[in-house]
């Protein structure tokens, strides 16, 4: 459980697409096996620590020949951003994902000091 003190709680959120492969032909689309896309995601500003993200697909595009195998995370996360990943394997065919996600945590006050 992350435990909030005295200071301000910030919440962002964004959406991002994380891949579109089926005009393009691309790995997702065509490809078998592991596959993995990344995407770099940046808060509108900086959290004092590390915070909490949710993460879920808000749009898919998929083939429905094969079973739906996929999963999407919110990986190396610091105050300043988040990898976004998504992952599929065997022969799923992933035309374009698209995530939302929301970050919440401390955030700095202007009243906070600075005593390094």
């Amino acid at each position: 459980m992350k435990k909030f003190q005295t200071h301000p709680i910030g919440i962002d959120q964004g959406e991002e697409v994380l891949f579109s492969d089926f005009a393009d032909g691309g790995v997702m689309w065509t490809g078998e096996g592991p596959r993995e896309r990344r995407v770099s995601v940046r808060f509108s500003e900086v959290f004092r620590s590390v915070p909490i993200i949710q993460i879920g697909v808000v749009l898919w595009d998929v083939d429905t020949s094969s079973a739906l195998r996929a999963e999407v995370q919110a990986e190396d996360i610091t105050p300043e951003g988040f990898n976004a990943v998504f992952r599929t394997w065997s022969d799923t065919r992933i035309a374009r994902i698209r995530v939302s996600w929301t970050a919440i945590g401390d955030v700095s006050h202007e009243d906070d000091w600075d005593i390094s």
